[in-house]
């Protein structure tokens, strides 16, 4: 009798959404293993959970101060399952691959509506890898709705649609519920389900422009591909003189370079996904490469591929990829821009992903890095849409640590970061090689 449904937010597999990215684990959400951990086999009117008491309101520093994962079983003792599998299951195992939803989804009847937003910091992954395997393995009517929100914005009733600093329009939310939402459920469920719908393959909403845009297709077939080399002196473009050089960095797990200037404990990162990174450029532990401004408007679209080309001095490390739109000097100021903040050369971050590197070639099997020996780290981040301006910049920013959104990579390989002890964590050299490489795709309209 099932007849439509639309996954919202939905999770993929927990071992790329939520809790980890490409392996690193998201200390971000350690809090939220309160709500995930504890069992219960009957239905209860009161919390089942209880958040620890950490007394202060710095996340930062309370990590920093807590040192290797070991420490935090202080917090969660057995009875917590979700911390135990967790501390159990550093690897891509069956345990993760037995309970991901994405390797069941196949030969889907009902029509489908995938709805996510390009903000969402818990649950990016899923809707679009949700979205892009039922077109693989079913034949049912599958759409796809992307809009300026972060987690569960959608079902909200926001007037003016703001994702920290920066604001993207007015009433997008309900727009979205009464023409889309409500058009796909009345079509299928109050009328007969037959013929056109009415909507479009994809409704996804350009952050860059804002404005809603509508696809049969996506990604759409009109695009270009594009690959920007990372070139000396911070620059970055199609054309670069390939001289064999790197960028170097010395990364210290003593003083990781934060996700956010913000102090406060959350519950889960969500602001961070547009921040300002200024505070990052500016660290000698960030590597910056920056394209001319742009002297026409660049929209770009789908996943975005960075391939690395690394090398460290240990045999551990992470690695960090932002976009980041670079607004002009006369960019005016939002009313949700922070007091201490200004949209002038704002540093927008678009989309960030890290690939925690002993999964490069498997997330199955980790292995170590060779000392110093250049080596492939390809990383994948999720799709975009967003028109890079004229008089613009487009950045990409590259680190190895991003605290505490993820937890602090040792630097010395470890069967399992979460036993790792003090004296495993290591100050080392990396290098970013000149032959790294930034690929994307260009809508041409």
């Amino acid at each position: 009798n099932l007849k439509a449904f639309s996954p919202q937010a939905c999770i993929a597999d927990f071992f790329f959404d939520d809790f980890h990215h490409n392996g690193a684990y998201l200390l971000s959400y350690w809090r939220a293993t309160a709500l995930f951990g504890y069992e219960k086999d009957k239905p209860t009117t009161e919390s089942w959970y209880k958040f620890p008491e950490l007394n202060t309101e710095d996340q930062y520093q309370f990590f920093l101060d807590a040192g290797p994962l070991s420490n935090l079983d202080e917090y969660y003792k057995e009875d917590n399952v979700f911390w135990q599998q967790l501390k159990d299951h550093p690897n891509y195992d069956e345990f993760w691959k037995s309970r991901g939803i994405i390797q069941h989804l196949e030969d889907i009847k009902p029509a489908t509506m995938v709805v996510g937003g390009w903000f969402d910091a818990e649950d990016l992954y899923g809707p679009l890898t949700t979205y892009k395997t039922i077109e693989k393995t079913s034949n049912n009517y599958n759409t796809i709705v992307m809009g300026p929100w972060s987690h569960g914005d959608w079902a909200r009733t926001k007037e003016r649609q703001a994702i920290g600093n920066v604001y993207f329009g007015d009433n997008i939310s309900k727009f979205f519920q009464e023409e889309i939402e409500t058009k796909f459920f009345n079509h299928f469920l109050k009328e007969d389900g037959k013929g056109s719908s009415g909507l479009p393959e994809a409704y996804v909403y350009d952050t860059g422009r804002n404005e809603w845009e509508t696809y049969d297709v996506w990604p759409p077939k009109n695009i270009e591909e594009k690959t920007y080399s990372l070139g000396q002196h911070q620059s970055m473009g199609e054309i670069m003189t390939m001289q064999y050089s790197y960028e170097e960095f010395v990364s210290d797990p003593s003083k990781p370079v934060p996700y956010s200037e913000d102090i406060k404990m959350v519950f889960t990162p969500r602001k961070y996904m547009t921040d300002d990174q200024r505070f990052a450029a500016r660290r000698p532990d960030v590597l910056v490469f920056e394209t001319p401004v742009l002297e026409d408007d660049m929209t770009v679209i789908g996943d975005i591929m960075a391939k690395l080309k690394v090398s460290t001095s240990g045999t551990a490390a992470d690695w960090v990829v932002k976009i980041i739109d670079v607004f002009p000097p006369d960019a005016e100021d939002y009313e949700e821009t922070q007091d201490y903040l200004k949209m002038d050369n704002y540093h927008m971050m678009v989309r960030s992903e890290v690939m925690r590197g002993r999964f490069r070639n498997s997330f199955e099997n980790p292995e170590p890095f060779v000392p110093n020996e250049e080596t492939a780290v390809n990383i994948k981040l999720q799709d975009i849409y967003h028109t890079f301006k004229k008089g613009h910049k487009m950045q990409v920013q590259i680190q190895s640590t991003w605290f505490p959104l993820i937890d602090i990579n040792p630097q010395t390989y470890v069967d399992n970061i979460f036993m790792a002890k003090k004296e495993d964590f290591k100050k080392q050299t990396h290098r970013v090689y000149n032959s790294s490489k930034i690929e994307f795709k260009v809508l041409n309209k």
